[in-house]
């Protein structure tokens, strides 16, 4: 098929290219035109703007927006809906928030552009090897979108799992739960590597990836030890992508308790302090209450 492509950063480069190594026609846009020979590199023909695209696609053009989530993606969706005509599709395959996606698939409905939300989970290695592609769409637009989906997928790797804003909803929920995981894989390392019984921790979780608690992400876990399992240069500040948050804010609206999900999400949180007065607090008060050792800065 043929098929716009806008965004060709570390996911957009390798996902487009994959498309092309599939036998899709693509056009690439970027607000980077360095980019370009990277994208040609990869088979993939760079167009200067979105009037360039919307005339080498034509008539109901598929474009696939791959750009960071909140109003960057929702301009570039403002603008595609200007350029492109009536009967076109626009794929929003970003960490959007789910709210988003679906007013900006109302937006379009308005001018008759269909719109495909597509929650895509495996990080660039996905992007690279073969993604989760949760999607949000009416069942037409899935089925127009299929030869993409298997371009982009792991094997069996894509699903279509609701009307448009199910598909960003769903890797929400699946990036909260990701950060609970982790969270726990975390935390069993930090035990094993304060123990007083010395432990070959690299060991120890190639051997739970025989157990039950095996997964994709431990073996990430694995791969990101394997070179310093001490972690000397790693500095311990985690961000968050903005979806645990919005998680947590739906849990709360719609009253379902979640606090193995909402811990983790704080625990990212508190990371990111580069000194946390919490902390400070409850070390001064213990000192009021037990008499216990208040440590101080010299």
């Amino acid at each position: 098929m043929k098929l716009g492509f806008v965004g060709l950063g570390k996911m957009g480069l390798p996902m487009s290219g994959r498309l092309a190594d599939h036998g899709h026609t693509v056009y690439g846009y970027d607000a980077v035109p360095a980019v370009a020979e990277k994208a040609a590199e990869r088979g993939v023909i760079f167009v200067k703007d979105f009037a360039a695209m919307a005339e080498a696609l034509g008539e109901n053009a598929v474009v696939w927006v791959q750009t960071p989530p909140g109003k960057i993606t929702n301009d570039v969706i403002a603008a595609l809906a200007e350029a492109l005509p009536a009967g076109s599709l626009i794929v929003d395959g970003g960490n959007s928030d789910f709210r988003d996606s679906r007013k900006n698939g109302e937006m379009l409905a308005q001018k008759g552009i269909h719109f495909v939300d597509c929650g895509v989970s495996g990080g660039v290695n996905g992007a690279k090897n073969g993604a989760g592609l949760l999607v949000g769409a009416t069942q037409e637009d899935y089925e127009k979108l299929l030869p993409a989906f298997e371009a982009l997928a792991a094997p069996d790797g894509y699903r279509h799992v609701g009307g448009p804003g199910a598909g960003h909803f769903s890797k929400m929920v699946h990036n909260a739960v990701e950060y609970a995981i982790m969270e726990a894989y975390a935390e069993g390392y930090e035990l094993m590597k304060k123990s007083d019984i010395e432990v070959d921790i690299l060991s120890a979780m190639e051997a739970w990836q025989k157990c039950s608690i095996r997964s994709f992400l431990l073996d990430e876990m694995i791969e990101a030890l394997r070179p310093d399992v001490d972690l000397d240069d790693v500095i311990g500040v985690v961000a968050d992508s903005g979806m645990g948050r919005w998680a947590q804010e739906e849990a709360i609206r719609l009253r379902v308790p979640t606090p193995v999900l909402s811990m983790s999400l704080q625990a990212r949180f508190r990371s990111q302090e580069e000194e946390s007065p919490a902390m400070k607090s409850l070390a001064a008060l213990r000192g009021v209450i037990g008499g216990h050792p208040v440590k101080r800065k010299a």
